[in-house]
């Protein structure tokens, strides 16, 4: 499949809906939570065994974003939007069957390997694009798209809730929710892949060709081998750690702070902090992206890093004694984790150019599968050994704070090691032309 190349006087701001019918739809990730009680009763499962489906679909994000950015880039968005559709509609579709017939491993087939193919394939398809419909402004139009998934599930939650009360919570009940998932958004899929375009060469050459690619281009396999590729890896791993470390836990460590004091939080109380943190994550994403424009991404990167680790401070300092602190500070933290997410690419385009951006930003994103393990694993272990060691409420996550200041600094060490790109690594002059060739 070719990429479409946009006809004259196509608007550029076609695009960005484009990318978000996918994004929005790929972010019913996040509310896979929704029917993990439904699965438990429906087919007798442990939470263990009722969250495989996404922390598999989490892996296969990563994976397949880092080993499909390469086909992304040769193949151009429609194909790339075209497969995530396929994969993430099919994924629903085979766990309704496995639902139907009580298969439990054909929902975490479908829904976590296969859906999950379509979930990195889909995270990375227009971010290339959008950069090249968008030099003036590539942070504000990754930060749009990515805004997406991070909204998706404010969209899917209510949604998957209200399906499950109207069919049932029991396995045909849950298999005709899947069904629906998967149609409905097969369809809403299908309008980003009719309505995405690239854009055409800008220049030609004296012989009427595209002219060559302007500027520094690094190929995906040259960037993994520079150091600011692993120093960039180093920052998202870091920042994401420090943001996922409160998201993952967020309704029970609310909870506990302030359990010893005269002001405990209720059960809906903390279900809204959770909302809350939700909504910063996606400000973030579009808000931070786009400011980045304006002072530059390694500004914003010290802003993510170096304020994230005051507000870690300051929740360790505060402690249980200001509720509005705590939560004013949790919200700032997720704000820099959306944000850091929907920044790289636009970090990645400033360092390596545009030839083969989505395909180097779909192999940084293994620093996402790490930081998914690292930042809930530092929590919950910690908080788990000093509650059995006899402490309660804001002890409990003491110790987790400070390392998450240190990864923090961290990553703030590694953002200002960040320099060009030494010229060797550079893609030669015939290349940036075969670039231009194929509109990519």
């Amino acid at each position: 499949m070719s990429p479409p190349v946009a006809p004259p006087g196509w608007s550029r701001w076609l695009v960005p809906p484009a990318a978000l019918s996918v994004h929005l739809s790929i972010g019913q990730a996040y509310a896979w939570s929704v029917f993990k009680p439904s699965l438990e009763s429906a087919l007798d499962l442990s939470g263990t065994q009722s969250a495989l489906p996404f922390q598999l679909g989490i892996v296969m994000l990563g994976l397949s974003a880092a080993f499909g950015g390469t086909l992304v880039e040769r193949n151009g968005p429609r194909w790339a939007m075209t497969v995530a559709l396929i994969c993430f509609s099919s994924g629903f579709l085979i766990s309704a069957l496995g639902a139907a017939t009580e298969q439990y491993w054909l929902i975490v087939f479908g829904y976590g390997f296969v859906g999950g193919i379509g979930l990195g394939i889909g995270y990375i398809s227009p971010v290339s694009t959008l950069i090249k419909w968008f030099p003036d402004r590539p942070g504000m139009a990754t930060g749009i798209a990515i805004m997406g998934f991070g909204g998706g599930a404010l969209i899917a939650s209510p949604w998957s809730a209200q399906m499950l009360e109207s069919f049932g919570s029991d396995s045909s009940g849950i298999a005709l929710a899947f069904l629906v998932h998967g149609l409905t958004y097969a369809v809403f899929m299908s309008l980003g892949v009719l309505l995405v375009r690239v854009p055409r060469p800008a220049k030609t050459a004296a012989d009427g060709t595209p002219a060559p690619l302007e500027g520094v281009q690094v190929s995906a396999n040259s960037a993994v081998r520079t150091p600011q590729f692993w120093l960039l890896w180093i920052v998202l791993c870091m920042n994401v750690t420090a943001g996922i470390g409160i998201l993952e836990k967020a309704a029970p460590m609310i909870t506990d702070f302030f359990a010893d004091t005269s002001t405990p939080v209720s059960v809906s109380a903390a279900a809204g902090f959770v909302a809350l943190l939700s909504a910063a994550n996606m400000a973030g994403r579009i808000g931070w992206s786009s400011t980045s424009d304006l002072i530059g991404r390694k500004n914003i990167y010290r802003v993510y890093l170096g304020v994230g680790a005051l507000m870690y401070a300051l929740i360790a300092w505060v402690g249980d004694s200001s509720k509005p602190v705590f939560i004013i500070a949790a919200l700032v933290i997720l704000s820099f984790y959306g944000g850091g997410f929907a920044t790289v690419p636009a970090y990645l385009k400033d360092l390596f150019g545009t030839y083969q951006v989505g395909a180097i930003h779909g192999r940084l994103l293994t620093a996402w599968s790490t930081a998914g393990v690292l930042g809930p694993l530092i929590v919950n272990w910690i908080a788990d050994r000093q509650e059995e060691a006899g402490k309660s409420g804001a002890s409990l996550y003491g110790l987790s704070l400070v390392i998450m200041i240190g990864l923090l600094a961290v990553g703030f060490v590694a953002n200002e090691l960040v320099r060009p790109v030494d010229a060797r690594h550079h893609v030669p002059a015939q290349k940036k032309k075969e670039a231009a060739d194929v509109h990519e």
